[in-house]
């Protein structure tokens, strides 16, 4: 017999996989929250969940504002811990937040949405179980990362956190030269001007995305825009929302 699971499943398609997973698990509950304010609601309105399921992207109008480490800043903020199974296309936008998502030790599952539902059936049973715990998490197939320089880390450290300001800055549309780059991130205009030779082009060379350490200005607000997801992410979730919502036409 099925354990009396409580499931979360936080993504904007939630009621297309709440059927199916209400009928593999009978004996539990299964809450679905499709936005910010509902995976709020769900995780501060009960009793902790056994397991959450939520989507690593948003598919939907808040692809940009809100994503699965949002959902991990909502149950840490709420003192409401839970073992998370992320969910993902697997393709290659998903990357960044795939980087800062394996470094959590509350995700205890990843789930490849081609896999179907079986799949995720048996992570949910699995990481329930305890699986996931003190390793990697439980993945089929394994997660496969490049071995460069994570976005997170480099953010999170020394001038990481101007590099990702300025990053903020040129993803959201507000800099568009050096001169609106130094007033939209708040820095010295002589910083704004090394985006390309320190601050952003280091780490655009470390992750193998351009052959030489002095990036050209132009790559580098093309590389923003690529990884506009996750700068804006991060940039939100870490003290810095005056330049992580986007002043620009949808990409």
């Amino acid at each position: 017999m099925d354990e009396p699971l409580r499931i979360l499943v936080a993504s904007p398609l939630a009621p297309i996989i709440e059927p199916a997973l209400a009928a593999r698990f009978p004996a539990g509950t299964v809450t679905v929250a499709r936005d910010r304010e509902q995976v709020t609601g769900a995780v501060r309105g009960r009793l902790r969940h056994d397991i959450v399921v939520s989507d690593l992207l948003w598919s939907s109008a808040e692809e940009f504002v809100f994503d699965g480490l949002d959902v991990l800043g909502i149950l840490r903020d709420a003192d409401r811990p839970a073992p998370v199974v992320m969910a993902m296309q697997g393709h290659g936008a998903e990357h960044d937040h795939l980087e800062e998502v394996l470094a959590h030790e509350e995700v205890r599952g990843i789930h490849r949405k081609s896999a179907g539902p079986q799949a995720l059936f048996d992570i949910v049973r699995e990481v329930a179980g305890g699986a996931g715990t003190g390793g990697s998490p439980v993945a089929r197939p394994p997660v496969d990362l490049p071995a460069v320089p994570h976005l997170h880390d480099w953010f999170s450290r020394g001038r990481g956190r101007t590099a990702a300001r300025m990053a903020g800055a040129i993803a959201s549309g507000r800099a568009v030269s050096h001169a609106t780059l130094a007033e939209a991130a708040n820095v010295r205009y002589d910083t704004a001007a090394k985006v390309g030779r320190e601050y952003l082009g280091e780490l655009i060379w470390r992750r193998g995305e351009h052959p030489e350490p002095a990036v050209p200005v132009s790559v580098v607000y093309r590389w923003c825009g690529e990884h506009a997801r996750y700068v804006l992410s991060w940039c939100r979730r870490n003290g810095h929302a005056d330049v992580a919502t986007r002043v620009i036409g949808r990409r």
